[in-house]
């Protein structure tokens, strides 16, 4: 015995109709979000990662939020190494929309970007919030007409780890100016002037410019994160040599440099105490930390 003959629910006015609902609904009820799609840098092909991540686009498209009591995840966790938000969240999709947003933008025969991918973001707008896909779930609603009109996004609070935001919105680009690790470096006899986002370079020392600071002129204070050298050896930042931005050509020498320490570092402390002389943080004297002392 088959189905009925004389009903089905494969056919495709019907389809197009009950994605034109969603897509309806999804509009009145959903909220926008920009989607940031990762590009892979330098792939470590041993862990299948990548330790320096770029996002250089950001698409605006409606999303629902299957959460309605608030954010899922554990919340707010208190331990004693402070607190963590672990906040979660499931967003919904309409797969028309995000090919016609996204999708036809993005895909090529390298990328093969036919949905969302596991390691993007979400920028949500009405919290300020950056989540990260971790699961996408496209096979539900269970072929209901027959077909697969959403994609459903599980997604954690992204956790900042020096990647490079050049999306060309300012409250999205400016995470790395307050999470990125950075320097201070002021600079004197500047010649022209420095653009907040290009590459300066000293040598073979490089680093990306968050912010500048040219209220004390003619000295100029440039925030640096992103640091680097090109020939992979562990370098600094000097006092000697030139400082040269490799868009706007222009330079300047260095007088002073500091640490941009993070809200809740304990650096200052460390170095404060460790001048004293009076405690050592790390006790060298143990020959075998991992067995019984002797």
């Amino acid at each position: 015995m088959t189905t009925n003959l004389y009903f089905t629910q494969g056919v495709r006015s019907e389809q197009n109709l009950y994605e034109d609902l969603i897509i309806e609904a999804m509009q009145i009820h959903g909220i926008d979000v920009y989607y940031m799609p990762r590009e892979i840098v330098n792939r470590d092909t041993i862990f299948d990662d990548d330790s320096v991540s770029r996002f250089d686009n950001a698409y605006q498209i409606e999303m629902y939020i299957e959460n309605i009591e608030g954010f899922d995840g554990e919340g707010d966790l208190f331990s004693k190494f402070g607190v963590e938000i672990r906040d979660a969240a499931t967003f919904i999709v309409s797969r028309r929309r995000w090919k016609d947003k996204i999708g036809m933008f993005e895909n090529d025969e390298e990328t093969n970007f036919f949905r969302p991918r596991e390691g993007d973001l979400i920028f949500l707008k009405l919290s300020g919030s950056i989540f990260e896909i971790t699961k996408v779930e496209d096979e539900s609603p269970f072929y209901q007409l027959k077909n697969l009109p959403v994609f459903k996004m599980r997604c954690e609070l992204f956790d900042y780890n020096d990647e490079d935001f050049d999306t060309g919105r300012s409250d999205v680009d400016d995470v790395e100016g307050h999470h990125a690790y950075q320097i201070d470096i002021t600079l004197d006899n500047v010649s022209g002037e420095f653009e907040i986002g290009e590459i300066v370079s000293q040598g073979s020392m490089r680093g990306e410019i968050v912010d500048i600071d040219a209220s004390s002129s003619p000295l100029v204070k440039l925030s640096i994160s992103h640091l680097g050298s090109t020939t992979g050896e562990y370098l600094q930042f000097n006092s000697v040599n030139t400082i040269v931005g490799a868009t706007s050509s222009a330079s300047g020498t260095p007088t002073v440099i500091d640490e941009d320490l993070q809200d809740g570092s304990q650096n200052s402390a460390f170095d404060t105490v460790d001048d004293g002389g009076d405690i050592d943080f790390i006790d060298f004297s143990e020959t075998n930390p991992f067995g019984d002392p002797s």
